[in-house]
């Protein structure tokens, strides 16, 4: 498990996330000068024997480039329009650059639904080692022309650590306008300090993460999580300057760059990674101390008993977020029962189901084999 940036020179398989702001010249169009430079230093990651997937923004923005517009639409469809045009562009440059380093590179357009279905998610997890077997550069992004509102992963910080979990990743950095996490907001306090290295559990940052800027949608908030959500197949995130020079290739020699984010201790099983990386929940529990006490402590099944309120309309075998008594997301898991049967069953023992519904599909809520705690 990675503890220091020296540690990073040991890591293999690298999943490299780039922003809209750096990879647009901060929205005036492709900065294909810089690319051309992230290229070289990945290709001569790859020729040392790194495993490398590319996360690539820019395709809005692109698209914005081309149209010549200079405001972010708002309406969905002109959002997809704009990607769809600017796609184009960028798969264009990434594969011409690629191509000059004699490397073959692939795209892969994934949305939420991809892989919230377990069956389409392993799909997608074989094709990407592959993939990465055979040497090619998969250049993956969210399939902003299709995707609604609903199935979006949201920003490409979540996405790339989600590709993370998909082909078990040593390392995820985060290639941003920024040097890294800060202690506070640097452009309001000179007196800020660059965060070196933290867990990405650690409740304090929380408080210092910002919004993000106005071509992508991800900030400092949406790089953490992703740190968290990656963290859970044990590995760990670099938050770095892309404009900083040949910052892959330093970082790849173990040099202090950034903030490093360390990840939790253990790993967890692909089920509940997969479980974990849901980003859309539809209804929750509200826990009572007790259960949360048992969840938090021993991982074990939910059951009806230690539940003391139901929200949101849901149907066996989907994804509910379990929350304490202060709304605090605790675990989450795919429920046995649908939202208007928990209600009838909510606060009383398993022995009582029976009775209550007619019948009796599983005697826990959740089970264990379905549940995550966060």
């Amino acid at each position: 498990m990675i503890k220091t940036h020296s540690e990073l020179q040991s890591t293999q398989r690298w999943v490299v996330k780039i922003g809209s702001a750096l990879i647009t010249e901060d929205g005036q169009g492709l900065d294909l000068a810089r690319l051309a430079a992230w290229v070289d230093q990945l290709a001569d990651l790859i020729a040392s024997g790194k495993e490398i997937v590319v996360v690539s923004s820019g395709a809005v923005a692109e698209g914005m480039t081309r149209m010549g517009w200079s405001k972010r639409p708002q309406a969905l469809h002109d959002l997809q329009a704009a990607a769809a045009i600017g796609q184009m562009g960028l798969v264009q440059a990434w594969e011409s650059e690629f191509k000059r380093r004699g490397l073959h590179t692939a795209q892969v357009l994934l949305t939420h639904d991809d892989l919230s279905n377990r069956k389409r998610y392993l799909n997608a997890r074989g094709t990407l080692r592959s993939l990465v077997s055979l040497g090619v550069v998969p250049v993956v992004n969210e399939n902003d022309v299709v995707a609604n509102d609903e199935l979006r992963f949201g920003d490409n910080d979540s996405l790339a650590a989600l590709v993370a979990n998909l082909i078990e990743a040593d390392l995820v950095v985060l290639l941003t306008d920024q040097q890294g996490m800060f202690d506070a907001d640097p452009r309001h306090n000179s007196d800020a300090k660059l965060i070196s290295v933290a867990q990405a559990n650690a409740k304090e940052l929380d408080a210092v993460a910002g919004d993000g800027g106005s071509l992508g949608r991800g900030g400092m908030a949406t790089k953490l999580r992703a740190a968290r959500l990656a963290g859970r197949s044990g590995a760990a995130t670099v938050i770095a300057a892309g404009r900083e020079e040949s910052v892959l290739a330093r970082l790849s020699k173990g040099e202090q760059l950034g903030t490093l984010l360390l990840a939790q201790e253990e790993a967890d099983d692909a089920r509940k990674r997969w479980l974990a990386g849901h980003l859309q929940v539809k209804g929750s529990l509200v826990l009572d101390a007790g259960a949360v006490k048992v969840l938090q402590s021993s991982g074990s099944s939910l059951l009806a008993v230690g539940v003391s309120d139901v929200s949101g309309q849901f149907i066996r075998g989907e994804l509910v977020s379990c929350i304490d008594a202060q709304g605090v997301e605790i675990a989450r898991g795919l429920v046995n029962y649908s939202a208007d049967e928990a209600r009838k069953i909510q606060g009383k023992p398993s022995s009582e189901i029976a009775a209550l519904l007619g019948y009796v599909d599983e005697p826990e809520l959740i089970d264990r084999d379905n549940l995550v705690v966060l």
